[in-house]
Order: structure tokens, then C-alpha cells, then sequence
């Protein structure tokens, strides 16, 4: 039966102490991811999946760092709850008992859920409008082209490499070997 903690910040920037002190008891084990909350491949979430126990308890300082989709939320709760395990939201103040819930926190589940999935929407639609701006206004100019690379990636595919091949060889991805030789033809 043990308290465990599940922590997520966006950034490596950032620190979890606020978390940890709004919820405010010890833990067995604490899991603490730094990166975003849109997925759930994230290296301490699966961890955490690894580690729990029947008769355990996740603790989650609010809906938001656990999941910001509803779909994933529900599968990550409905998956721990099917296990004996409960998961408990400190600042929502809501908590999923392994063997069922109670209808209006099913029902406030879904509409935070839904508020988080929307809120990341938001931002995303923002980065992308500021992102759109910034290039407009000739300030954006995305990542720089390491030029050491696509000299590379050029002479081995005069050398007639596969793509693949110089993919692997030059240590980067097949769509940035493809981009290299596609800005090679557009110069």
C-alpha cells in the first residue's frame, strides 16, 4: 500500500517543489517527468506504470500533469483502477478508487479532462499564430542548417548512397537527408 507521487513540469527549466508542497504528505516513491503533458510516452510515466501495485495510490497534483487528453486520462485512470490502484487529483480534490468511482467525480473527470485537452489546443493554435507573425515580420528563420551535415549527405549521395543508408551513416533522420538534397537542387 504505497503513496506515490506523480509529478510533471513542461520544461527542464522548471521544478516540481510547488507541486510537491501543494500536496503537502510524504511519499513511498516519487516519478517526476519534465516535458510535455500531450502524450503519455513520457520515461517516468511508464516507470510509474512499471511500479505500481494493487492497493497503491497515485497521487497527481492536478488533472493537467497527468494528461492534457481526455482519451488518454480516462485509459491511464480506467488502466490503473482495473489494477487495484487508485489515483488522486490534490488540487481538483477528486480521487478514482480501484472498484469504481463515484458519478459526479466520473463526470468532473470529464469536464477537467476536456478543460485541459482545450487548453492545449489553445497554446498550440498561439505558438503557431506567434510563430506565423514572427516570420512575417523576417524574425523567425527556424533551425539553423548545420551546413557540415548537407555537405555530407551531398557527397555521399553523388557517391550514389542509398538515403537510408546516408541517413544512418551521417547519424540524422531520412526526411532531414530528403530536405538537405531538396534545398541542394532548389540552390
Amino acid at each position: 500500500m504505497a503513496r506515490i507521487a506523480y509529478l510533471r513540469v513542461s520544461t527542464v527549466d522548471q521544478n516540481t517543489d510547488r507541486q510537491l508542497n501543494d500536496i503537502g504528505i510524504s511519499f513511498d516513491k516519487t516519478f517526476i517527468d519534465k516535458c510535455s503533458g500531450s502524450s503519455t510516452k513520457r520515461p517516468a510515466l511508464n516507470e510509474l506504470k512499471d511500479y505500481v501495485r494493487e492497493s497503491d495510490t497515485i497521487h497527481v497534483h492536478s488533472i493537467d500533469r497527468l494528461a492534457r487528453n481526455l482519451v488518454d486520462l480516462k485509459q491511464l485512470i480506467n488502466d490503473w483502477n482495473n489494477q487495484g490502484v487508485s489515483v488522486k487529483f490534490h488540487k481538483e480534490n477528486l480521487c478514482f478508487n480501484a472498484g469504481g468511482s463515484d458519478h459526479m467525480s466520473e463526470l468532473m473527470l470529464n469536464m477537467l479532462g476536456a478543460v485541459a485537452q482545450f487548453e492545449l489546443a489553445m497554446i498550440q493554435e498561439r505558438r503557431q499564430e506567434g510563430i506565423e507573425k514572427a516570420k512575417a515580420a523576417g524574425k523567425y528563420k527556424g533551425r539553423p542548417i548545420n551546413e557540415t551535415n548537407h555537405q555530407r549527405i551531398s557527397e555521399l549521395r553523388s557517391q550514389g548512397v542509398s538515403l537510408r543508408k546516408i541517413a544512418s551513416t551521417v547519424g540524422v533522420s531520412l526526411s532531414t537527408v530528403q530536405r538537405a538534397l531538396t534545398a541542394k537542387e532548389n540552390d
